[in-house]
């Protein structure tokens, strides 16, 4: 008998938990349904990321590529956009905690960062690419070609896990892109590695003895992420991005800022 009660009591116990955790998850609202009733898509980037994302110079607006996207896919939710400038060392932390709803930067879709967070479907693809000083005649094929080389890249970035992952690379990390061409410049690293849709932007802007080398590499997507358990508004923003695409308003910016198509993957080096 007092073996029956206690089977009892655990199973009340047991049922109790499991009705409160329930009970929590239908009472926390789908990121959609919080968005539209704030009337804000609340979405962060760094804002010194050009093309993607930067300050214009004559206006102090933010300006880019990232921009424009997020002001359109915020329209096509029905909300207006509010943007929250961050380093990138701590855009991800800051998405977990709360401080805003999506990141709209550029983020590559890793394994690492999927499991931690959802993501939209892919808006760009992209593809590595090696800057090298103009003197220097080096041909580098592959990551794997790099070993003994000391090679700079973004802070935080993907490049930087996908370089250490290789082994035998001395990676440098840069906060800013123009600090990382300046050491390359400079002689102080052998390379700089970056996406090759900002490649192009930073050759112009830099004015320096360099030169766009090989892209290495598979192609790599980037999305938008957000906090898992949100199917309402993976829904909502993977139907905006399908319809940017397909009544053309994404090539024109697209092409405006990259020169390019970014919406599909490029095609593989020969």
């Amino acid at each position: 008998m007092r073996v029956k009660k206690i089977i009892a009591v655990c199973l009340l116990g047991w049922f109790a938990a499991t009705g409160a955790a329930v009970a929590a998850t239908a009472a926390t609202p789908d990121l959609l349904d919080s968005v539209k009733a704030r009337g804000t898509l609340r979405v962060a980037l760094e804002g010194t990321y050009p093309p993607f994302n930067f300050k214009d110079k004559k206006t102090g607006e933010l300006a880019g590529f990232d921009v424009e996207f997020a002001r359109a896919l915020a329209d096509r939710l029905g909300v207006k956009v509010e943007f929250v400038a961050t380093e990138w060392v701590g855009i991800l932390a800051g998405l977990q905690v709360g401080k805003y709803d999506a990141i709209v930067s550029e983020v590559t879709m890793t394994p690492k960062r999927e499991a931690e967070f959802d993501f939209s479907q892919p808006y760009t693809y992209s593809t590595a690419q090696l800057i090298l000083r103009k003197d220097d005649k080096s041909e580098y094929r592959d990551f794997a070609s790099l070993k003994g080389k000391t090679v700079g890249v973004g802070q935080g970035s993907s490049y930087a896990e996908t370089l250490n992952a290789v082994g035998g690379i001395n990676v440098k990390t840069y906060v800013s892109a123009p600090l990382n061409l300046q050491d390359l410049a400079n002689g102080r690293i052998d390379a700089a590695l970056n996406d090759r849709l900002l490649v192009p932007y930073m050759m112009q802007e830099a004015k320096l003895p360099l030169r766009a080398a090989a892209a290495i590499g598979e192609a790599q997507k980037q999305g938008i992420p957000f906090k898992k358990n949100n199917p309402k508004f993976k829904a909502a923003v993977d139907a905006a991005i399908a319809d940017m695409i397909r009544d053309g308003s994404y090539v024109r910016m697209s092409r405006k800022w990259f020169g390019l198509d970014a919406s599909r993957p490029p095609a593989p080096a020969r």
